[in-house]
Protein backbone atom coordinates (compact mmCIF):
# COMPACT_ATOMS: atom_id res chain seq x y z
CA UNK A 1 0.00 0.00 0.00
CA UNK A 2 1.06 3.54 -0.64
CA UNK A 3 0.92 5.58 2.50
CA UNK A 4 1.02 9.23 1.48
CA UNK A 5 -1.60 11.33 -0.24
CA UNK A 6 -0.03 12.67 -3.46
CA UNK A 7 1.26 16.18 -2.84
CA UNK A 8 -0.74 17.41 -5.83
CA UNK A 9 -4.07 16.02 -4.55
CA UNK A 10 -5.60 19.41 -3.62
CA UNK A 11 -4.84 20.71 -7.10
CA UNK A 12 -7.41 18.30 -8.57
CA UNK A 13 -10.03 20.92 -7.67
CA UNK A 14 -8.04 23.83 -9.11
CA UNK A 15 -9.49 26.15 -11.74
CA UNK A 16 -6.10 26.02 -13.48
CA UNK A 17 -6.70 23.15 -15.93
CA UNK A 18 -3.01 22.35 -16.36
CA UNK A 19 -2.52 21.95 -12.60
CA UNK A 20 -5.78 20.08 -12.31
CA UNK A 21 -4.94 17.63 -15.07
CA UNK A 22 -1.47 16.94 -13.68
CA UNK A 23 -2.91 16.32 -10.21
CA UNK A 24 -5.63 14.09 -11.65
CA UNK A 25 -3.06 11.95 -13.46
CA UNK A 26 -0.85 11.80 -10.34
CA UNK A 27 -3.76 10.62 -8.21
CA UNK A 28 -5.00 8.09 -10.77
CA UNK A 29 -1.49 6.68 -10.92
CA UNK A 30 -1.34 6.43 -7.14
CA UNK A 31 -4.68 4.65 -6.82
CA UNK A 32 -3.98 1.93 -9.38
CA UNK A 33 -3.08 -0.11 -6.32
CA UNK A 34 -4.71 0.04 -2.86
CA UNK A 35 -3.69 3.01 -0.73
CA UNK A 36 -3.97 3.53 3.00
CA UNK A 37 -4.89 7.21 2.74
CA UNK A 38 -8.30 6.77 1.10
CA UNK A 39 -10.25 7.92 4.15
CA UNK A 40 -8.10 11.05 4.50
CA UNK A 41 -9.57 12.32 1.22
CA UNK A 42 -12.83 10.37 0.98
CA UNK A 43 -15.27 13.05 2.17
CA UNK A 44 -13.61 15.70 0.02
CA UNK A 45 -13.94 13.49 -3.06
CA UNK A 46 -17.60 12.69 -2.27
CA UNK A 47 -18.42 16.37 -1.78
CA UNK A 48 -16.97 17.16 -5.21
CA UNK A 49 -19.53 14.82 -6.80
CA UNK A 50 -21.88 17.82 -6.41
CA UNK A 51 -19.42 20.52 -7.50
CA UNK A 52 -20.73 23.21 -9.87
CA UNK A 53 -17.88 22.47 -12.32
CA UNK A 54 -18.60 19.33 -14.32
CA UNK A 55 -14.86 18.70 -14.66
CA UNK A 56 -14.60 18.39 -10.87
CA UNK A 57 -17.64 16.09 -10.77
CA UNK A 58 -16.05 13.84 -13.38
CA UNK A 59 -12.73 13.73 -11.55
CA UNK A 60 -14.44 13.05 -8.23
CA UNK A 61 -16.45 10.16 -9.68
CA UNK A 62 -13.41 8.56 -11.29
CA UNK A 63 -11.24 8.97 -8.18
CA UNK A 64 -13.96 7.61 -5.89
CA UNK A 65 -14.29 4.55 -8.14
CA UNK A 66 -10.53 4.06 -7.94
CA UNK A 67 -10.55 4.40 -4.15
CA UNK A 68 -13.14 1.62 -3.81
CA UNK A 69 -10.35 -0.98 -3.68
CA UNK A 70 -8.94 0.88 -0.63
CA UNK A 71 -12.22 0.87 1.29
CA UNK A 72 -12.32 -1.92 3.91
CA UNK A 73 -15.18 -0.12 5.72
CA UNK A 74 -17.25 -0.27 2.50
CA UNK A 75 -18.07 3.43 2.60
CA UNK A 76 -18.65 3.19 -1.13
CA UNK A 77 -21.97 1.47 -0.38
CA UNK A 78 -23.02 4.49 1.72
CA UNK A 79 -22.00 6.89 -1.05
CA UNK A 80 -23.03 4.74 -4.00
CA UNK A 81 -26.22 6.65 -4.83
CA UNK A 82 -24.36 9.97 -5.02
CA UNK A 83 -21.71 8.37 -7.22
CA UNK A 84 -24.19 6.62 -9.48
CA UNK A 85 -26.19 9.84 -9.89
CA UNK A 86 -23.28 11.20 -11.94
CA UNK A 87 -24.21 8.70 -14.68
CA UNK A 88 -27.15 11.06 -15.30
CA UNK A 89 -25.11 14.27 -15.20
CA UNK A 90 -26.37 17.17 -17.31
CA UNK A 91 -23.07 17.07 -19.19
CA UNK A 92 -22.96 13.80 -21.11
CA UNK A 93 -19.15 13.59 -21.14
CA UNK A 94 -19.15 13.79 -17.33
CA UNK A 95 -21.81 11.10 -17.09
CA UNK A 96 -19.90 8.88 -19.46
CA UNK A 97 -16.57 9.21 -17.64
CA UNK A 98 -18.28 8.31 -14.37
CA UNK A 99 -20.08 5.34 -15.92
CA UNK A 100 -16.93 3.96 -17.52
CA UNK A 101 -15.04 3.97 -14.20
CA UNK A 102 -17.72 2.13 -12.21
CA UNK A 103 -16.37 -1.37 -12.86
CA UNK A 104 -13.76 -0.63 -10.18
CA UNK A 105 -16.49 -0.37 -7.55
CA UNK A 106 -17.81 -3.81 -8.44
CA UNK A 107 -14.32 -5.30 -8.36
CA UNK A 108 -13.87 -4.13 -4.76
CA UNK A 109 -16.09 -6.79 -3.17
CA UNK A 110 -19.17 -8.96 -3.39
CA UNK A 111 -21.65 -6.44 -1.94
CA UNK A 112 -20.26 -3.70 -4.14
CA UNK A 113 -20.55 -5.95 -7.19
CA UNK A 114 -24.16 -6.85 -6.44
CA UNK A 115 -25.12 -3.21 -5.90
CA UNK A 116 -23.37 -2.12 -9.07
CA UNK A 117 -24.82 -4.84 -11.30
CA UNK A 118 -28.33 -4.09 -10.02
CA UNK A 119 -27.87 -0.36 -10.64
CA UNK A 120 -26.44 -0.90 -14.12
CA UNK A 121 -29.33 -3.17 -15.07
CA UNK A 122 -31.76 -0.49 -13.93
CA UNK A 123 -29.89 2.21 -15.84
CA UNK A 124 -29.88 0.02 -18.97
CA UNK A 125 -33.66 -0.34 -18.75
CA UNK A 126 -34.52 3.27 -17.97
CA UNK A 127 -32.24 5.10 -20.41
CA UNK A 128 -34.40 4.28 -23.42
CA UNK A 129 -35.84 7.80 -23.73
CA UNK A 130 -32.45 9.51 -23.42
CA UNK A 131 -30.67 11.12 -26.36
CA UNK A 132 -27.61 8.86 -26.13
CA UNK A 133 -29.34 5.65 -25.10
CA UNK A 134 -27.39 3.28 -27.33
CA UNK A 135 -24.06 4.74 -26.20
CA UNK A 136 -25.10 4.50 -22.55
CA UNK A 137 -26.13 0.89 -23.08
CA UNK A 138 -22.87 0.09 -24.83
CA UNK A 139 -20.94 1.60 -21.92
CA UNK A 140 -22.99 -0.42 -19.43
CA UNK A 141 -22.24 -3.66 -21.25
CA UNK A 142 -18.57 -2.65 -21.43
CA UNK A 143 -18.48 -1.88 -17.69
CA UNK A 144 -19.90 -5.33 -17.00
CA UNK A 145 -17.22 -6.85 -19.24
CA UNK A 146 -14.44 -4.94 -17.47
CA UNK A 147 -15.87 -6.05 -14.13
CA UNK A 148 -16.00 -9.64 -15.34
CA UNK A 149 -12.40 -9.45 -16.56
CA UNK A 150 -11.24 -7.99 -13.22
CA UNK A 151 -13.26 -10.38 -11.04
CA UNK A 152 -14.68 -13.27 -13.10
CA UNK A 153 -18.20 -14.14 -12.03
CA UNK A 154 -20.74 -15.99 -14.15
CA UNK A 155 -23.62 -13.94 -12.71
CA UNK A 156 -22.04 -10.79 -14.17
CA UNK A 157 -21.63 -12.48 -17.54
CA UNK A 158 -25.20 -13.78 -17.46
CA UNK A 159 -26.56 -10.32 -16.57
CA UNK A 160 -24.63 -8.71 -19.42
CA UNK A 161 -25.87 -11.26 -21.92
CA UNK A 162 -29.44 -10.84 -20.67
CA UNK A 163 -29.19 -7.07 -21.11
CA UNK A 164 -27.85 -7.53 -24.63
CA UNK A 165 -30.81 -9.79 -25.44
CA UNK A 166 -33.18 -7.16 -24.04
CA UNK A 167 -32.03 -4.68 -26.69
CA UNK A 168 -34.77 -4.34 -29.32
CA UNK A 169 -32.53 -3.19 -32.15
CA UNK A 170 -30.70 -6.04 -33.84
CA UNK A 171 -27.91 -3.69 -35.00
CA UNK A 172 -27.20 -2.60 -31.42
CA UNK A 173 -27.62 -6.08 -29.99
CA UNK A 174 -24.86 -7.25 -32.34
CA UNK A 175 -22.68 -4.27 -31.45
CA UNK A 176 -23.04 -4.89 -27.69
CA UNK A 177 -22.39 -8.62 -28.16
CA UNK A 178 -18.96 -7.90 -29.69
CA UNK A 179 -17.78 -6.99 -26.19
CA UNK A 180 -18.49 -10.53 -24.97
CA UNK A 181 -17.23 -12.62 -27.88
CA UNK A 182 -14.23 -14.08 -26.03
CA UNK A 183 -15.81 -14.59 -22.62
Amino acid sequence: MRNAVPTTFAEMWSSDRALQNQAYHDVLGAIREPVDWAYEVWDQVVSNLRHKDNHNRSIAAQVLCGLAKSDPEQRILRDFDALFAITRDERFVTARHALQALWQVGAAGEQQKERLVEALAGRFADCQAEKNCTLIRYDIVEVLRRLYDAAPDETVRAKALALIEAEDGLKYRKKYATLWRNA
